[in-house]
């Protein structure tokens, strides 16, 4: 198995992309918008996409977080608000806000399970900072460490309630950043014990099945390589202070944040301790030479993908989504807030 997520070009399998994922057998796949036209063609594309690998639990990902980071979209698909409304309704009342988001995640997530998606890359639990760049801005569910994992574990709570498993990012934090990853390349300058509280949500969390890193230079920890390409965030942060020990995967690895080919970066990551590396774009030239180049996937890998997919069912999608929702929009507007 190729230590892999990759992404699909369209609606549906091309001849190419079959034969290709059937040969590299790659780990998982991320879809985004421009694979996501109708419930019906969505369920058709996943389903083809177990067809290749004969594997029910199989490792297919979604961005799905609400507010501007939703790839399924009304009229098809509900609309669901960003994480920072559920930062507004904590700061009224805890309780609500907790059930609010934990309602609101399942109700995205019985989404998901229709259409045969099985992780979502949410939540975001970075600790949004005054002055940082708008790139998180309003996916952050707050500027307190605690709160942020409050509403981050409610999210998983409701994502797993509805077979679905979530994805914290993005470690060891991106509330600091400066830049936009997918230009640049961030320098973060806060001292290690400035950073204990960008860590405090994942240290929180750190039980989670499934984990991303961020694409950051930290000078506190390494003053050469992102988290993401090295060794020692990975393996004396990410690892060791935070104490994940989950499925790790990188954020999307073609993102001008770093540098060297997509399969160079792809070898130094997983060389760097991540055990995945997320392509997204589907350029079939960049996958053959990444699956090329990679070693097979771990026997530890592949244990921390296996318990990442355990609790995950899209073949019984369970609760009413229509309820949650509504309870979502009742905790929301008994305190003012609005979706």
């Amino acid at each position: 198995m190729t230590p892999a997520i990759f992404g699909i070009s369209g609606t549906s399998l091309t001849a190419d992309e079959r034969a290709f994922f059937r040969e590299a057998d790659p780990a998982g796949y991320i879809l985004f918008g421009r694979n996501c036209e109708t419930p019906q063609q969505l369920r058709i594309l996943t389903d083809s996409l177990r067809a290749v690998h004969g594997r029910e639990r199989l490792f297919i990902s979604i961005d799905q977080e609400g507010g501007r980071v939703a790839r399924l979209r009304p009229p098809h698909w509900a609309g669901f608000p960003a994480s920072a409304l559920f930062d507004q309704l904590y700061e009224i009342a805890p309780a609500s806000a907790i059930e609010a988001a934990r309602a609101n995640a399942e109700a995205l997530g019985i989404e998901l399970a229709e259409a045969g998606i099985t992780v979502d890359c949410h939540p975001p639990l970075d600790v949004r900072q005054p002055g940082a760049h708008d790139v998180i801005g309003d996916r952050a569910l707050g500027t307190e460490p605690l709160r942020v994992a409050a509403l981050g574990r409610a999210i998983l709570e409701g994502l797993s309630r509805a077979g679905v498993a979530g994805c914290i990012k993005h470690m060891p934090g991106h509330g600091r950043t400066s830049t936009d990853t997918h230009k640049e390349l961030p320098t973060v300058t806060a001292s290690e014990a400035e950073l204990e509280l960008d860590l405090a949500p994942f240290k929180a969390l750190s039980d989670t099945p499934i984990g991303m890193t961020g694409h950051l230079l930290f000078t506190a920890w390494d003053r050469d390589n992102p988290a993401t390409l090295s060794k020692t965030i990975i393996d004396q942060v990410i690892r060791g202070k935070i104490g994940f020990s989950g499925l790790l995967l990188t954020d999307d690895i073609d993102m001008e944040a770093l540098s060297g080919t997509v399969a160079e970066r792809s070898v130094r990551a997983i060389e760097a301790g991540c055990d995945l590396v997320l392509n997204c774009w589907a350029r079939l030239a960049d996958m053959a030479a990444i699956a090329d180049q990679l070693p097979a996937l771990s026997s530890a890998a592949n244990g921390r993908l296996q318990r990442a997919l355990e609790t995950t069912d899209i073949l019984q999608p369970s609760g009413d989504k229509m309820r949650l929702i509504a309870l979502r929009d009742s905790l929301l507007s008994a305190s003012g807030v609005t979706a």
